[in-house]
């Protein structure tokens, strides 16, 4: 086909209006996320969408947290792979990043296309689902305790969120303040070191992000939130080197996908003693 017969598909930011088609696109694909969640992110991020004479094809956002924005739901509809649409769509997620590093989780399949664009592989997510086994509970060292938290922690949930993950995520976290199941944290000497939030999401629940000092405090966190849902459809993306995995896998959740960190410049580093354990989505970080 010459240049002059391709079709012309028009690109445009997304709007709330847009967020019906979007997620009836990514259940064609048999993605797991809900209208809220595709909501969700449509408000914390700029998103792109294009469009084939009206019908919604394809989706990027664009979510911009401090120094920093992640790259996420690329999507384009079967029909219409191989055309450079996702190129294009990558393209306008890209430009809105402006000037921030640009950090996404790469499928297996999209990685070349992130490749081509001068992204480059710093680590791996792997995502655990399932239905719930509740983990047998555990102590907490001396001097430590464990709190269920109020929106009078917002701010200092989101500080310590920033220094775990290396991003901003006062927009995030304001966000998702209000669709929260629990947030339970661990304090030490009055200063919170540590939460985990459980909240609804795609096919059942979804805990995250978790952040704390070590393993051990980030166990008993999702300890505490599992033995909220037993037998419920629970999902998280944590790192390979959390040591949450083999234990993820004793408490139901096991891993089903493994997908990679990239960026375009120096990655997101944590700070301050502690570190975010999983994430707040794929598409989030």
């Amino acid at each position: 086909m010459s240049n002059s017969q391709r079709p012309v598909y028009a690109y445009r930011p997304m709007t709330a209006a847009d967020v019906a088609a979007a997620h009836a696109l990514s259940v064609q694909l048999k993605w797991p996320h809900r209208l809220e969640d595709w909501a969700m992110l449509q408000r914390a991020s700029q998103g792109f969408v294009v469009e084939d004479e009206g019908r919604l094809i394809g989706t990027a956002f664009t979510c911009p947290q401090g120094d920093y924005a992640t790259i996420g739901l690329v999507i384009v509809s079967d029909e219409y792979q191989g055309q450079g649409i996702g190129r294009r769509l990558m393209e306008l997620a890209l430009e809105a990043c402006g000037s921030r590093t640009a950090v996404l989780n790469a499928t297996l399949a999209g990685a070349p296309l992130y490749a081509s664009q001068g992204f480059v592989d710093f680590g791996h997510i792997q995502q655990h689902q399932g239905n719930v086994l509740p983990p047998a509970p555990t102590d907490l060292p001396s001097g430590e305790r464990l709190r269920r938290l109020t929106d009078t922690d917002r701010n200092e949930v989101i500080e310590l969120a920033n220094a775990g993950s290396g991003l901003d995520r006062h927009a995030v976290l304001n966000d998702l303040f209000d669709s929260v199941d629990d947030i339970v944290g661990i304090e030490r000497d009055g200063q919170l070191r540590g939460f985990a939030i459980l909240r609804p999401f795609g096919r059942g629940r979804y805990i995250g992000p978790v952040v704390a000092e070590n393993p051990e405090q980030a166990k008993y966190l999702i300890a505490v939130l599992l033995a909220q849902v037993p037998d419920a459809f629970v999902r998280m993306d944590v790192l390979p080197d959390s040591g949450l995995g083999p234990w993820l896998e004793t408490a139901g959740l096991k891993q089903v996908d493994t997908v990679a960190q990239m960026a375009r410049g120096t990655p997101p580093q944590a700070s301050g003693g502690v570190h975010q354990f999983a994430l707040v989505t794929q598409a989030i970080g």
